[in-house]
């Protein structure tokens, strides 16, 4: 028989220094021996595999503990704590609530409380799953656990602290055990693989840490199973083969398919994965967190929430540069929708490659380029459906704010053929090669614009002819069959440009001389109508690349985000194209506002005048008046 234990067993802490992410308990705990204040009745909550158990274990044992160390922490030699390790304590009983769940085991543990300890200075009780009582165990609990003998002490420990009822709750002190953070577990699990002499990459104990979603058990149960696959040497291959998840390789080659309008490469990724026996909806989920990942890297501030590999963050920087945010936020919204409607798609994986190829125009949609078509092997404009365009014009009416995201090439939707009958489902034969998109969420915030482009799309020529040129060198420019080494080039071009745009593309810095001047000439050209007298008051302040408005009452801030002529004058009047104005709501300015004077009652009128004037009411009495109500 193998005396093979698994590290969860193994490792398990035997001090409160030793306990992983759950500082603010354990040192909670050791404050509460160091002052005597001990509470005799716990409650230990949280997800699974955080350490409830193990540090109602470690209380116990520091509780009976006869040569306590300097920082309450037990010595593990004495007689008390070498029991205990042999599982031979007499003062310490574990109870599982999920199999002794009745009245009659809540009755011989109260029987066992009656006895006083044999060896050391109190009993323990440990209820593990204490929300698996039944009602009337609770029940017939709670008189001990109210008023317990002096040497009693009860540590509950539960996953879900809302089936307790309430007196349970009352009686106990209550402690919230918190999920591992993955950078404390990938710590650990370092610490761990220097004790077994393993080695491991850092991006592989990053994917155990995610995997095991915030429990440390989970994640050492994952780490003995790469550990009886890989043997002494657990890498990042092994783990995505071993565990079937996907590689950060696919999410990276999907962006650069997106950014280079490949449609072609993005069908084969997906049917790639596919063929791996992954479903759709996973890669879908999969791709909007790594779109989330880039908008994260884009801003110093949120860098932490980055919770990946040395080696994998620098490729995350490589590609953010390489893309817009706004691009980021139309494919996240995409990637949202498409899996909101998975469940209800009765052909799942056209449905995740519908959204895969909208997500490969989004780039020339922004950009106002026209819809392409492929009809036996002759390329021409789409015919676009008006219902289409109504609902594009409604969508950029109905954001005033951020600004259409969808500018439909105006000279190509007027170019149709007043002739041809309506257009049929797309025979056999005809290839889509260019589909606009037209669905960049509105965000949630008082940000009045964000478009990082900060200029109008180029508008084709009038001339049919040319015309005609330009689609033909677009369609063969961005052709479904695109070779890798155009890809290639394409994002050498991307990282150039995104190289360069910093230093090209950087607004002048704004003075705040500059900007009440500019912000007064605004308020004369309102003439004294409603929003001058809505807007004079707001104080206008710079900061970074954007223009911070306070106003004092939500129909200022309404008409900031609804009317872009400020920020638009303002643009012009600092020479700033990418300049974005954030309007917040100040209620200090609401107060310095002069209040309308409160309209006063015919007897308030006459106690006003008789406190300046006393002589009034000697004349009111000698005509017998009485002020009104």
């Amino acid at each position: 028989m193998s005396n093979f234990v698994v590290s969860a067993r193994k490792y398990r802490p035997v001090r409160f220094d030793e306990v992983v992410g759950q500082q603010h308990v354990s040192q909670t705990l050791k404050n509460a021996l160091q002052t005597d204040h001990l509470a005799h009745a716990f409650l230990f909550c949280g997800p699974r595999g955080v350490g409830k158990t193990t540090c109602a274990r470690i209380l116990a044992k520091v509780l009976n503990c006869q040569n306590r160390t300097d920082d309450f922490e037990p010595c593990n030699s004495c007689g008390s704590c070498e029991s205990f390790n042999a599982n031979a304590s007499l003062n310490i009983t574990e109870l599982d609530a999920a199999s002794n769940n009745s009245v009659d085991h809540i009755r011989a543990l109260i029987e066992q409380v009656r006895f006083q300890p044999q060896q050391g200075q109190y009993k323990v009780f440990i209820i593990d799953e204490v929300h698996m009582l039944s009602q009337a165990a609770f029940n017939a609990f709670l008189k001990t656990l109210e008023e317990p003998p002096p040497y009693a002490i009860f540590i509950l420990a539960t996953t879900e602290k809302h089936k307790i009822i309430p007196t349970i709750l009352s009686r106990c002190q209550i402690f919230d055990f918190k999920r591992i953070q993955i950078p404390a577990m990938v710590e650990h699990l370092q610490e761990i693989c220097k004790q077994e002499g393993i080695e491991a990459e850092t991006d592989a104990l990053h994917l155990i840490a995610q995997k095991a979603d915030g429990a440390l058990r989970d994640s050492l149960s994952i780490f003995d199973r790469m550990t009886a696959s890989s043997g002494e040497r657990i890498t990042y291959e092994g783990v995505v083969e071993n565990l079937n998840i996907l590689d950060y390789d696919y999410y990276f080659r999907a962006v650069d398919y997106i950014l280079t309008e490949d449609r072609s490469g993005l069908m084969l990724l997906f049917r790639e994965i596919l063929n791996g026996g992954f479903d759709g909806d996973l890669f879908i989920n999969g791709l909007a967190g790594h779109l989330r990942n880039l908008l994260v890297v884009k801003d110093p501030k949120t860098l932490p929430l980055l919770e990946v590999g040395e080696r994998l963050r620098q490729q995350y920087h490589q590609q953010s540069a390489l893309t817009d945010t706004s691009l980021l936020l139309t494919a996240l919204n995409l990637a949202n929708d498409c899996d909101v409607e998975y469940r209800m798609a009765n052909n799942k994986p056209l449905h995740v490659e519908l959204c895969l190829l909208k997500m490969a125009s989004i780039r020339r949609a922004r950009a106002g380029s026209p819809v392409v078509e492929q009809v036996n092997g002759v390329e021409k404009k789409s015919e676009v459906k008006e219902a289409e365009e109504q609902q594009v014009e409604k969508t950029a009416k109905a954001d005033p704010i951020s600004g259409p995201t969808l500018q439909q090439d105006s000279q190509g939707a007027d170019q149709r053929e007043m002739d041809s009958p309506v257009p049929s489902p797309t025979p056999a034969g005809r290839e889509i090669l260019e589909t606009p998109v037209a669905s960049f969420e509105k965000t949630e915030g008082a940000l009045i614009d964000e478009q990082e482009e900060g200029s109008e799309p180029e508008k084709e020529s009038s001339s049919p002819a040319s015309g005609g040129a330009e689609v033909q060198a677009q369609v063969s420019s961005s052709a479904a069959t695109m070779t890798r080494l155009d890809q290639d080039a394409m994002l050498a071009q991307l990282r150039q440009n995104a190289q360069g745009q910093a230093a090209s593309d950087a607004d002048p810095e704004i003075l705040p001389e500059k900007l009440q001047e500019a912000w007064q000439a605004y308020l004369k050209t309102l003439d004294g109508n409603g929003q001058y007298f809505l807007l004079k008051d707001a104080i206008l302040e710079p900061y970074d690349s954007e223009i911070r408005a306070r106003v004092g009452s939500q129909r200022s801030l309404a008409v900031l985000r609804e009317d872009r002529s400020a920020m638009v004058y303002l643009r012009e009047a600092l020479n700033a194209p990418r300049l974005a104005l954030r309007a917040e709501l100040d209620e200090s300015l609401r107060a310095s506002r002069p209040q309308p004077k409160k309209r006063m009652t015919p007897k308030e009128k006459y106690l006003d005048m008789r406190a300046q004037n006393p002589m009034i009411d000697e004349l009111r009495k000698r005509f017998d008046l009485r002020p009104e109500e």
